[in-house]
């Protein structure tokens, strides 16, 4: 059975900033460490000024939870680490603490596939103030790329307005474990397949590719190169054409087809991976059409990304298939999803919940407090607006959303229209109660997602900002938060 993890988890509870141990042991010292508390994770701008994002990750971080545990060389190591004095910087009473800590914390999370936006929260953890802290790390690192490349991908697969996209980074990946994340998460932004192999064996993602111009420049001539590889390979023929003249290529090509035909195979097509690709993918068109090879696809790779992509289809281009990697991969013109990791809440004394809320002199990182949920509104088939409510205290049937950034920006709606609740529980007192979807369900749902959104919000310049908003009541405890926090009132 295919994994949709990218890696193995087991032993990684060092996958952490080293002030998340040092707040734990602080935790522990003071009393703390089993006080309630509840953190979510959350973004505050799109990627790429996109006008939505594509939520992944979710599976790793399970996993990681899963497996959570501090083993024997973990503490070994911790051992080691010694503060500014030369002396331990952990004590023997709290490392033995660490190795008896299992995961026994609640987790809602949006599913993975899920269009999200900004200030929604992806991730909800609620449990000991103590396990809380020590995850944000992994958590963070899990689902803040695989969401960044997803979303990429979807953009990419927008832009060839139906046509497959495949991923070809595996080369230009940040490391091993970024490839295959990459890919995993290519995938369920909606590319057909990936070159990588072992991503193809870890998650069940279709694996592609042919041959490259070292090939072609083995040979003494082009035309015998692609001869010796379709009698190598007859069932997998794209052919590499630009490594000296690209039109002259696709002649050698169609005889390479004719070659494959009369043995009874089927060249696949050409690839084109430099040059003017309007220009010679109209040209290459017309000649294997002529040749009598009007199914031969086109294959186009060079840098490739939305923006590129797009330009290309206005401009006419007759390419069928596009293999997209490094803009892709690593994200190229965004590297990171600025996900964070805030607590909103604490239980007291009392046992009631004391909300909290982080001030600053930036409006956008002014966090959210409360037990969120985020509520989606529909008309008909189309998602119409988001709120984001306390669970505590529940939403009205008609909200007011308010922008969270503009309090002047409300919208209200409608009690007649269906919902649902994106934050579904994942684990509950450290036990999973949620299976992850195979990867192609998750791939799957992204697509039925996308279609339910009024196209001005996937277009690509100036999208449409779809309604998102703090439920009126949360608006209003959270100015009130403000003001005490501000000494206002």
């Amino acid at each position: 059975m295919k994994s949709n993890s990218s890696t193995e988890w087991h032993g990684r509870a060092l996958l952490t900033d080293l002030y998340q141990l040092t707040m734990s042991n602080a935790y522990w010292k003071s009393g703390k460490a089993e006080q309630e508390a509840v953190f979510h994770l959350y973004f505050r701008t799109a990627p790429f000024q996109s006008g939505f994002t594509v939520a992944a990750g979710l599976t790793m971080a399970i996993e990681f939870l899963r497996a959570f545990r501090f083993t024997d060389d973990d503490i070994k190591f911790l051992k080691t680490l010694r503060g500014n004095d030369g002396k331990p910087l952990f004590t023997k009473a709290f490392l033995d603490y660490l190795r008896a800590l299992r995961f026994s914390a609640d987790v809602d999370a949006i599913p993975e596939g899920t269009v999200v936006f900004p200030n929604e929260p992806l991730l909800r953890v609620k449990g000991p103030i103590l396990q809380c802290q020590i995850f944000e790390t992994a958590l963070l690192n899990s689902i803040n790329f695989q969401t960044l490349i997803a979303t990429k991908a979807a953009r990419v697969c927008l832009a060839t307005r139906g046509e497959p996209v495949m991923e070809f980074g595996l080369r230009r990946a940040q490391g091993v474990d970024g490839a295959l994340a990459a890919s995993r998460a290519a995938y369920i932004g909606g590319c057909v397949a990936t070159s990588n192999v072992l991503a193809g064996k870890k998650f069940g993602i279709p694996v592609r590719g042919t041959h490259a111009h070292s090939w072609v420049m083995s040979f003494d001539d082009e035309r015998k190169a692609f001869l010796a590889y379709a009698e190598a390979m007859p069932n997998n023929c794209v052919f590499l054409v630009d490594t000296y003249d690209t039109l002259e290529g696709v002649q050698h090509a169609v005889e390479a087809g004719r070659w494959l035909r009369e043995r009874g195979h089927e060249m696949v097509g050409i690839r084109l991976d430099s040059g003017d690709l309007t220009y010679l993918s109209i040209e290459a068109r017309k000649r294997l059409d002529a040749a009598g090879f009007p199914k031969a696809v086109i294959v186009a790779t060079n840098d490739l990304d939305e923006n590129i992509i797009a330009s290309l289809k206005e401009q006419g281009a007759t390419i069928n298939v596009w293999g997209v990697g490094t803009k892709l991969v690593t994200a190229y013109d965004q590297p990171a999803l600025g996900g964070v990791y805030k607590l909103s809440a604490v239980r007291g004394d009392d046992g009631r919940w004391a909300y909290k809320i982080k001030v600053s002199e930036q409006a956008a990182k002014t966090s959210m407090p409360g037990i969120q949920q985020v509520r989606r509104f529909c008309k008909g088939k189309e998602f119409v607006g988001d709120a984001i409510f306390d669970e505590e205290t529940g939403a009205p049937k008609a909200p007011i959303l308010v922008d969270p950034l503009d309090s002047t920006r409300r919208k209200k709606m409608d009690a007649q229209m269906s919902f649902e609740d994106l934050l579904v529980p994942v684990f509950r007192r450290g036990k999973s109660v949620y299976q992850s979807p195979p990867l192609s369900a998750i791939r799957q749902r992204t697509q039925d997602q996308l279609a339910r959104f009024h196209s001005g919000v996937k277009r690509f310049v100036h999208p449409h900002q779809y309604p998102v908003g703090l439920e009126l009541g949360l608006h209003q405890l959270r100015t009130q938060l403000l003001m005490q926090a501000r000494g206002d009132v």
